[in-house]
């Protein structure tokens, strides 16, 4: 394919509002790359808390509704605020004497009864801002309220120790065309969708994995991003030559195959010949779930969404246990921002402030973490004060994941949550 062709379809298909793999994001923006020998093995001097443990961030598009995700149902005032949503107390799941889940979290207690979910509870920010443009941006950068960053945190994360140049880039995005944690210097791949680009680039061929596509030669130096793809959509589509069929059944629906495209991909890699164990892989993946914005009629719409979290990360385990790489990934929910604590008329919620949060993994300890909600406490425009800066998940990831230096990446100070054994 010539390059104008490339651009001419990249054209037409987003004049015809198709959804595709955009590959413009795959340039490095300022992040040095690490010289490497070129079957892409680790150095002897790396420990165990480098990239090969790897951070897979699910974002809950839209704010979701802690208080009807983690229950304080014990606490009186959650059904006298939630008179018609507050989910009666013979269906939740009891977690302990103060604390449930939604029912529809169902497909998540064998993972909570092995000690592999972490609840953390009351996580936010100061000054909180309701807007889902500039909170979603807050979290991404890892900014203040008041403070405006350019580049998303994953990205200064991987300018301070660059990932591995044997991986296939820094990062993967899939169903979303929003940068985020990875915006202005992260080495990142979005798959919108990935069989469709396959398709039409003629990217998929059953070649080698270290084999380019012969029709990109050609372009390699003004579109090195699209031949540096090139492998990864292969693994993703299964047109890996030899590559085994993953067993696990994913769930249907739309976050179900994200969660099938990712894993695929992590397959793909791991089992890639003489390479480490993260083989030509990615240092994150972040997955988009969206639909948490439930202003009306919530109940219905809540529960669809959090079954199919559930359903997906159970099926993202299986995955990941299957390649034998549970206990070197963990995954991370976030959402701009939570809901007000009272229902409103619609018989939903409108935007609020903080929010329980999941952290899983085969590493991780387990149980109710952070700050639970009272809700006698609430501040004057009936939200819940923070009790856990969204700053400290991050750094928990940094430091005791990833052994970075938080403070460079976070441009603040702040303390590790006990979430891991490390």
């Amino acid at each position: 394919m010539k390059r104008r062709d490339f651009l001419a379809m990249a054209s037409v298909a987003s004049a015809a509002g198709a959804a595709m793999w955009l590959p413009a994001a795959f340039v490095a923006q300022g992040a040095a790359r690490v010289d490497e020998p070129a079957s892409g093995a680790f150095p002897d001097t790396l420990g165990e808390r480098d990239y090969r443990n790897l951070l897979i961030l699910v974002e809950l598009k839209g704010g979701n509704d802690g208080l009807n995700t983690v229950i304080p149902y014990a606490d009186p005032a959650y059904y006298t605020l939630r008179k018609n949503i507050g989910i009666r107390r013979e269906q939740l799941i009891q977690l302990d004497g103060q604390t449930a889940l939604h029912p529809a979290l169902q497909s998540l207690i064998p993972l909570w009864q092995a000690r592999e979910l972490a609840i953390v509870q009351g996580v936010g920010y100061a000054q909180p801002n309701l807007s889902h443009f500039r909170s979603i941006e807050i979290w991404d950068t890892a900014s203040r309220a008041d403070q405006y960053l350019r580049e998303g945190w994953l990205s200064r994360a991987f300018a301070q120790r660059p990932v591995p140049a044997g991986f296939a880039a820094d990062g993967v995005m899939i169903d979303s065309v929003e940068m985020g944690p990875f915006a202005n210097g992260a080495r990142t791949i979005r798959l919108v969708d990935p069989m469709q680009f396959a398709r039409m680039s003629r990217l998929v061929t059953p070649v080698s994995l270290h084999e380019r596509n012969p029709e990109l030669h050609h372009v390699h130096d003004v579109d090195r991003d699209i031949v540096n793809a090139a492998p990864v959509i292969r693994l993703a589509t299964g047109a890996h030559e030899g590559q085994p069929e993953l067993k696990t059944v994913f769930p249907p629906g739309a976050f179900g195959a994200s969660v099938r495209t990712a894993m695929q991909v992590l397959s793909a890699g791991n089992h890639a010949p003489g390479l480490p164990l993260a083989g030509e892989g990615v240092a994150a993946i972040r997955l988009t779930l969206n639909g948490f914005d439930t202003h009306q009629n919530q109940s219905g719409r809540h529960a669809a969404l959090l079954a199919q979290l559930a359903e997906g990360l159970m099926s993202m385990k299986a995955a990941l246990v299957e390649m034998g790489r549970w206990d070197h990934t963990l995954v991370m929910t976030y959402s701009e921002f939570g809901r007000r604590a009272r229902e409103n008329p619609g018989n939903g919620t409108d935007h609020g402030t903080v929010a329980p949060h999941f952290v899983a993994g085969g590493r991780v300890r387990g149980g109710l973490h952070g700050v639970p909600p009272v809700l006698t406490r609430l501040d004057g425009n009936g939200n819940l004060p923070v009790g856990v800066d969204f700053r400290e998940m991050y750094a928990t990831v940094l430091a005791s994941w990833w052994g970075l230096d938080p403070s460079i990446v976070l441009r603040e100070r702040f303390a590790s949550l006990p979430l891991l054994h490390v």
